[in-house]
């Protein structure tokens, strides 16, 4: 079934190999709380291995350990928030960037969600019943949550954007992003630290899913993902190449466009903690460079 305009652009968004990445380093920098039962200095060396590792082929592999890992886990600590937190954002990883089969996309991102809803109750009792709330009533509670949870609400929002993604074919599931972008918002509010560069990114991302005409905020998802480039000191590139894709392409600023991405490949991938995130967002910066003449 053909969707509408703006369904079908969310869905490619979604779809790029680079947000996956992003999924990816935001939850290895969650490593270190949920393995710190086994050792701090270890896990924490192994989340930065894999964040500044080379062959992104060898981390994609890596990950399914750590689900099944997770899923014991929680199995034996079903009300801990970080390893709900870890579980949430691993699966979203997973079914969002990283299978092709839409089927078994559902089923992960359905997991995701499933304890992305669990971290946030476990962490906020009033955050228990968000799913059937209003969006009045459900601002009331998400406004409730204050910087001590921050990282529940972080994972809630990004399995909830992941599970929305992969079910964007169902007009139900697509209802759900302005609660989504609720969340993030709320989330910047909160001051977040490492967190706040890619929340700008996404909430770039969503402001940029259709033109002015159809509803859309482009000049907003601008803004935010200038700020993200602040944010992060320009290290991290996949948030140029995001807005490029976004709000570049989406207004046909070929100017833009091609400046954000040329950037992108002129940096030096290796960066603290995002050397393997910066390589797949130069492979992406090619591809659409390469597509720009057809594009534009």
């Amino acid at each position: 079934m053909v969707i509408c305009k703006a369904d079908c652009a969310y869905s490619r968004s979604w779809q790029t190999p680079a947000l996956g990445v992003v999924l990816t380093v935001i939850f290895l920098t969650g490593c270190s709380s949920v393995v710190s039962s086994v050792s701090e200095d270890f896990s924490a060396s192994l989340s930065s291995a894999m964040l500044n590792q080379e062959d992104p082929e060898l981390v994609r592999e890596a990950l399914p350990a750590y689900m099944l890992l997770l899923d014991s886990m929680i199995d034996s600590y079903p009300d801990d928030v970080d390893t709900l937190s870890a579980g949430a954002k691993l699966y979203a990883v997973y079914g969002a960037a990283l299978v092709n089969e839409p089927h078994r996309a559902a089923v992960l991102t359905s997991r995701a969600r499933e304890y992305g809803e669990r971290a946030l109750c476990s962490a906020e009792e009033n955050a228990c019943e968000l799913g059937g709330l209003d969006f009045d009533s459900y601002l009331e509670i998400i406004h409730s949550i204050d910087g001590d949870d921050v990282e529940a609400l972080y994972s809630y929002s990004l399995a909830n954007l992941a599970w929305i993604r992969a079910n964007s074919h169902d007009y139900g599931a697509l209802a759900g992003l302005p609660k989504v972008e609720a969340s993030l918002e709320h989330i910047m509010e909160l001051r977040p630290g490492e967190l706040a560069a890619s929340t700008c990114m996404y909430l770039g991302i969503l402001n940029t899913l259709r033109p002015a005409a159809l509803g859309g905020e482009p000049d907003i998802g601008r803004m935010w993902f200038e700020r993200g480039i602040r944010l992060s000191d320009g290290n991290d590139l996949s948030i140029k190449v995001e807005y490029a894709r976004g709000y570049g392409r989406l207004i046909y600023n070929r100017e833009l466009h091609d400046r954000l991405l040329n950037e992108v490949l002129a940096a030096d991938v290796k960066q603290s903690d995002l050397t393997l995130f910066n390589m797949l967002a130069q492979e992406q910066a090619a591809k659409l460079l390469e597509s720009a003449d057809e594009y534009f």
